[in-house]
């Protein structure tokens, strides 16, 4: 088994930040990608970004220039700053872990609003 636990998401302003977090923990082995990925409300879910064990990353032509995503091997943990801030970013993020299966977290909801 695998537990992800994201953190960072809350309310911001537009052309605010955010750095959300994805703790891994669990048996936790031959992980080929992590990513980032969000839900608006009545919209199918979608990549933000992702990064592969090599540290190749990829991002939603949407969130390029703004956000990065990051991985800390030694803390087994994901991480996704986000800059510029818009309404439109609003959605709940889920971290995603895929090594011989997928694992996903519970998400945590991100909120762009003045």
């Amino acid at each position: 088994q695998v537990q992800l636990v994201e953190s960072g998401g809350g309310l911001v302003q537009p052309g605010g930040s955010l750095r959300l977090s994805c703790a891994a923990s669990g048996s936790i082995f031959s992980i080929k990608t992590m990513g980032w990925y969000r839900q608006a409300p009545g919209k199918a879910r979608e990549l933000v970004a992702g990064i592969t064990s090599g540290g190749s990353t990829n991002y939603a032509d949407s969130v390029k220039g703004r956000f990065t995503v990051s991985r800390d091997s030694a803390k087994n943990t994901l991480y996704l700053q986000m800059m510029d801030l818009k309404p439109d970013d609003t959605a709940v993020y889920y971290c995603k872990l895929l090594n011989n299966r997928v694992w996903w977290g519970q998400g945590t909801q991100v909120t762009v609003s003045s």
